[in-house]
């Protein structure tokens, strides 16, 4: 009854985080950019994995509407760094399992840049140089609580998105993410035999969000937002990861 009734909080409703940033003027002393090129390769660091041919899969709606989808720019790795405080025994494995699950479907390239203090906000800042360096701030993943987080109050046991960043004639990147874990509502999951692995499926699921992908309303993929059983990326949700591992490099910004 208790597994019953964690399966059906886990994959409630996420909130995407995204707002768009004025156009980028080259970085100076005080700017809330960081210098362009940052990270950048000349060419894409991975290869997404072949189409399945499914298309049960939604991509988040893209601020130009002639730009399909916004993606992560592949030929820069997407770094991420951790919360640990709150987390539950295995949490942070897990989290890097999820991480790797992701990586290996879009052809990104993800870096683990260590424990952060940061904690998760509403209106992260997409740049911090004080805390992170000049470069893009990593894709943040904390436990955290409803006290801390209201948003993860009621039914809601995880919030995910990204920010995008844009420069004039170029496409949409997305620069910066969040994934917000309810730690007392998921931490009861590892008392069970399939625990880790429901645990880890609602990382990926975060994930998912983070690097594009919408909820679709189909109940066999991972993306479904009322998933009461599957663990596992299905082949709509690899269709649409796949795909959003071939944005365009922006090395502008």
């Amino acid at each position: 009854m208790v597994i019953a009734l964690l399966v059906g909080l886990y994959y409630s409703p996420v909130l995407l985080e995204r707002h768009i940033m004025p156009a980028l003027a080259p970085s100076v002393p005080g700017s809330n950019v960081p210098p362009r090129g940052v990270d950048a390769a000349t060419e894409p660091l991975g290869t997404p994995p072949a189409a399945t041919g499914s298309g049960s899969f939604r991509l988040q709606d893209s601020p130009d509407p002639g730009q399909d989808f916004v993606a992560y720019d592949p030929c820069r790795p997407v770094r991420y760094v951790i919360r640990t405080e709150g987390s539950p025994v295995g949490g942070e494995t897990l989290i890097h399992q999820a991480v790797a699950e992701i990586s290996a479907a879009t052809g990104l390239r993800f870096i683990y840049d260590g424990s952060t203090t940061e904690a998760p906000t509403e209106q992260r800042k997409k740049y911090q140089p004080e805390r992170y360096g000049k470069r893009w701030a990593p894709v943040l993943i904390a436990w955290s609580t409803p006290e801390e987080t209201p948003d993860l109050a009621g039914d809601v046991a995880g919030l995910g998105g990204s920010a995008y960043a844009h420069v004039p004639g170029q496409p949409y990147v997305y620069v910066a993410g969040q994934v917000k874990l309810d730690a007392p509502a998921l931490a009861p999951l590892l008392a069970h035999r399939q625990g880790p692995a429901l645990l880890r499926a609602v990382i990926i699921h975060e994930l998912g969000h983070v690097v594009g992908l919408g909820h679709i309303d189909d109940p066999g993929q991972l993306m479904h937002d009322d998933n009461v059983g599957t663990t596992a990326l299905a082949d709509g949700d690899r269709a649409g990861l796949a795909l959003l591992g071939t944005g365009a490099c922006v090395p502008q910004l």
